[in-house]
C-alpha cells in the first residue's frame, strides 16, 4: 500500500489548496509554514472516520469549511481515492482501470472503514497508530512519569490498560468527578459489550466475504476461457473457405496437381519443340530456279543434240544413225528428274507456311490448356493474399484446425462446469451472498462505528486507574537518603504496547517477535547512542532492559533522550521487518526538534534507508532532512 497524494482545502498546517503528489522512497514534506502539518492525524480520520465530525478539528482557523481527500493504491494493485467535508460525510472512489475515471464505492463510513481493511490492505487503526504513525506525543519522553496507583495495589490488572495506547499523550490524573467518572466506566462497558457483539459478527462477515471471494475464483475461473472460446469462434468464422472467396471447391487438389500439370505443359512443348526442328531440319533453305541448274540444261541440251544428229545424219547419212534418237531418253529423262525434283523442293517450301500455323496452333492450345488449370490458383494467391501457391492449402486447412480449437476449448469449459467444486460453488454462491447481506444488515443495526476492542479496553483501564487514584488515600513521600529530596519516578517502558502491536502485524506471539526484532533493534541502537548500549532484553511481558557496562538497567530509567532514541530504534525495526511482507507508508511528524543536531544526519539515512523498503512520509521544516530526502515536497 503506498499513498500517491493528497489534497487539501482550508486544512490547517497546509496550503490554503492544493494537490501534492507522493511518490515512493523516503520524502520530506515541507509545511508552508511554522505550525506543522498533521500529516499523521489527517490520515487517520480520513482512513479511520467515525461519522462523528471528530474531523472538523482539522479545519483551518477561520475557516468555515474544508475539505481533504486522500489517493491511495491498495494491495490489490488498484488506486482508491477518500474524500471527506471536515465534519461531514466522505466517500470512497475507486479508479477504473480501463476507463481511468473514478467509480463510487461506498459513502458509508462503516462500510468505508471494512472495504479499506478488507481489500486496501489498511490495518486496525491501532496498529496503524502505533506502529505506522510517528508524533511528537508518542516518544516515551512526552509521555507521564508512572503514578503511585500500581504500588497502591487497587488497580485490577486484568484491567488496568496493560498496553496504554501511546498515541494519546493524556495524563492518568485522579478523576476530579469520581460519579461522572463511573458513569463514563459504565457507558465504556456498554461499548465494550456492543464493540465484542460487532467483532464477533465482522469476524463472521470476513469469513463469509472470504468464501464468497473464493466461490467467485472459482466461478470466475472460466471467464478467460470463455473469452478463449468467443475469440476462437470469431476466428473460426472468419476464416476463409473456398466457398466464400467464389473459388472452385477442389482447389486444394488443384493446388497439389499444379506440378503435374506444370510437367505436362513441359513436356508437351517440349515435343512441339522436337517437331518443329525436324520439320527445320528436313525443309530445304532455299530453291534456286530451274534455270540455273546446269545439270538440267546439260540433260536437255545432250537430248536435243542426239535428236538433231539423229535427225540428220540417219536422213542424210545412213539410216543406222537414226538409233541415236535413243540417246535422247536418258537426257531428257535426267533433265526431267532434276526438274521434278525442283517441283518437290518447290512444293515442300511452299507448304512449311502451313505447317508452321499449325505448330503455333498446338502451342497455344497446350498454354490455353495450362491456364485453364492455373487460373483458380493465381484467383486464390490474391484472394488469400499469399505469394507462394504452398500457402493457399494451410490458409484454407485454418478453418478446420480452429474448429477442433473450438471444440477443444468447449469440452475443457465443460469439464471444469461439471467439477464438483465448482458446482457446489455455484450453488452456494446465493446462499453467501443472502448471509452476507443479513451480516451486513445486523451491524447496521449494531452502529455506523464502532471503536476497535482493545481501544476500549485501554480506555476503560485508564478510567479505572484514574477512579482508584481519586479514592486512593495520598502515599507519604519518603525522604532520599541523607535527607534529600526523592528520585524521580521512572518513565514509562513503551516496549510492551509496541510489541504487542508488533505481534498483531506479525500474526504471531510477543516471544517469537522478540526474536525477529532484537538484533536489528540492537543495530539501530548502538549507532543512535554512539554505543552507550550493546544490547537489549525483554522478559516474557515485552518490558526491556538496555546492557550498558555490564549492568540491565530497565528501559524506563534510562535519561529521557535514551529512551526516545530506543523508541525510535524499536519503531523503526518493527516497520523495517513488517515491510518485508507488506508494504504500508511510515508517516512521521517533526519528531526530532530537540535531539543533537549530530545525530539527525543518521537518522536521515536511516529513514532513506527504509525509504527502500516502503513509503516514508516525513513532516519536517528542517533542511537536512530534505537534503537527504528522495524529494521535497511542499504543503
Amino acid at each position: 500500500m503506498q499513498f500517491a497524494e493528497v489534497a487539501v482545502q482550508n486544512v490547517r498546517g497546509f496550503s490554503p489548496a492544493g494537490r501534492f503528489a507522493l511518490k515512493s522512497g523516503y520524502l520530506v514534506l515541507k509545511p508552508p509554514s511554522a505550525e506543522m502539518s498533521p500529516l499523521a492525524g489527517l490520515s487517520l480520520a480520513l482512513l479511520f472516520a467515525d461519522g462523528r465530525g471528530g474531523d472538523a478539528t482539522f479545519i483551518a482557523p477561520g475557516a468555515k469549511s474544508g475539505k481533504a481527500a486522500l489517493t491511495l493504491v491498495g494491495v490489490d494493485g488498484m488506486t482508491y481515492r477518500v474524500l471527506r467535508e471536515l465534519g461531514g460525510s466522505g466517500t470512497l472512489h475507486r479508479m477504473n482501470p480501463s476507463t481511468q475515471q473514478p467509480e463510487l464505492v461506498s459513502s458509508d463510513a462503516s462500510e468505508i472503514s471494512q472495504f479499506l481493511r478488507g481489500q486496501v490492505g489498511l490495518p486496525p487503526r491501532t496498529t496503524f497508530e502505533q506502529v505506522y504513525c510517528l508524533q511528537t506525543g508518542q516518544l516515551p519522553s512526552k509521555r507521564p512519569r508512572k503514578q503511585a496507583a500500581a504500588a497502591a495495589g487497587k488497580v485490577d490488572p486484568k484491567t488496568s490498560g496493560k498496553f496504554p495506547s501511546l498515541a494519546s499523550a493524556s495524563t492518568v490524573q485522579p478523576a476530579e468527578d469520581i460519579p461522572a467518572a463511573e458513569a463514563k466506566l459504565r457507558a465504556l462497558e456498554q461499548e465494550l459489550v456492543a464493540a465484542t457483539e460487532v467483532d464477533g459478527l465482522q469476524f463472521k462477515a470476513d469469513g463469509v466475504a472470504s468464501q464468497i471471494f473464493d466461490a467467485e475464483q472459482k466461478l470466475t475461473g472460466t471467464q478467460g476461457l470463455k473469452v478463449a472460446i468467443s475469440e476462437a469462434e470469431a476466428a473460426w468464422r472468419a476464416a476463409p473457405t473456398p466457398e466464400s472467396l467464389g473459388l472452385p471447391q477442389d482447389i486444394i487438389n488443384r493446388v497439389n496437381r499444379h506440378p503435374k500439370a506444370i510437367a505436362r505443359r513441359d513436356d508437351a512443348l517440349a515435343r512441339l519443340n522436337a517437331d518443329r526442328e525436324q520439320e527445320e531440319a528436313s525443309r530445304p533453305v532455299s530453291v534456286p530456279p530451274l534455270t540455273q541448274s546446269a545439270g538440267f540444261w546439260a540433260g536437255l541440251g545432250a537430248g536435243v543434240l542426239f535428236l538433231g544428229l539423229a535427225l540428220g545424219l540417219g536422213f542424210g547419212v545412213d539410216r543406222a544413225f537414226r538409233y541415236l534418237a535413243l540417246l535422247d531418253i536418258p537426257a531428257f529423262g535426267v533433265a526431267a528428274f532434276i526438274a521434278l525434283r525442283y517441283v518437290d523442293d518447290l512444293q515442300k517450301a511452299t507448304q512449311h507456311g502451313s505447317k508452321e500455323g499449325r505448330f503455333e496452333s498446338r502451342e497455344k492450345k497446350i498454354l490455353e490448356e495450362y491456364e485453364a488449370e492455373a487460373a483458380p490458383l493465381r484467383m486464390a494467391q490474391k484472394a488469400l493474399e499469399v505469394e507462394a501457391l504452398d500457402a493457399i492449402a494451410p490458409a484454407l486447412e485454418r478453418k478446420e484446425l480452429l474448429a477442433a480449437r473450438v471444440v477443444e476449448l468447449q469440452e475443457q469449459l465443460q469439464a471444469i462446469e461439471a467439477d464438483p467444486d465448482y458446482i457446489a460453488a455455484a450453488t452456494q454462491m446465493q446462499a453467501l451472498k443472502a448471509e452476507q447481506e443479513a451480516l451486513n444488515a445486523e451491524l447496521s443495526q449494531k452502529g455506523s462505528y464502532v471503536r476497535d476492542i482493545r481501544e476500549v479496553e485501554r480506555e476503560i483501564g485508564r478510567v479505572k486507574e484514574s477512579i482508584a487514584l481519586a479514592k486512593a488515600p495520598p502515599a507519604p513521600v519518603a525522604p532520599g537518603p541523607d535527607g534529600a529530596a526523592p528520585a524521580a519516578e521512572p518513565l514509562e517502558d513503551p516496549s510492551p504496547a509496541l510489541l504487542s502491536q508488533a505481534a498483531d502485524v506479525f500474526t504471531t506471539d510477543v516471544l517469537s517477535v522478540q526474536g525477529m526484532l532484537k538484533e536489528r533493534c540492537v543495530q539501530y541502537l548502538t549507532a543512535l547512542t554512539d554505543r552507550r548500549y550493546q544490547g537489549i532484553e525483554w522478559d516474557r511481558e515485552g518490558r526491556a532492559f538496555a546492557l550498558a557496562s555490564g549492568r540491565k538497567v530497565p528501559v524506563g530509567e534510562l535519561p529521557a533522550k535514551d529512551l526516545d532514541l530506543y523508541y525510535l530504534a524499536l519503531r523503526m525495526t518493527v516497520v523495517e521487518k513488517a515491510s518485508a511482507r507488506v508494504k504500508r507508508p511510515f508517516l512521521l511528524e517533526d519528531v526530532f526538534v530537540g535531539m543533537e543536531e549530530v545525530k539527525l544526519p543518521l537518522i536521515a539515512r536511516m529513514l532513506k534507508h527504509l525509504g527502500t523498503l516502503t513509503q516514508v512520509l516525513h513532516v519536517t521544516s528542517h533542511p537536512g532532512f530534505a537534503q537527504m530526502s528522495d524529494g521535497p515536497v511542499n504543503v
